[in-house]
């Protein structure tokens, strides 16, 4: 599965864009998965059993119990992190 899991690429409703599966795991809050990792990548794969396999206990518990943030706060933490990237 880890092999397959690079190769793996859809496109992310949140950005619009196409994305591999590894900047899934990655572009979450402080460098942690996506909280719609589990949404997206469902049918491709078990991405439960992929996540529970390689995240710490803990981390695996707050992502399956995480809860989307409203899409105004998404959206401003969004711009924050543009303007820094630019400054």
């Amino acid at each position: 599965m880890k092999n397959t899991a690079k190769k793996l690429v859809r496109r992310c409703p949140r950005l619009g864009n196409t994305v591999p599966f590894h900047y899934c795991k990655i572009c979450g809050d402080q460098q942690q998965p996506c909280f719609k990792i589990l949404d997206c990548w469902w049918e491709h794969f078990d991405v439960v059993r992929y996540l529970k396999d390689h995240l710490p206990e803990d981390q695996f518990h707050q992502l399956m119990e995480a809860q989307p943030k409203p899409k105004v706060n998404s959206l401003v933490e969004l711009i924050e992190l543009a303007k820094k990237r630019t400054d």
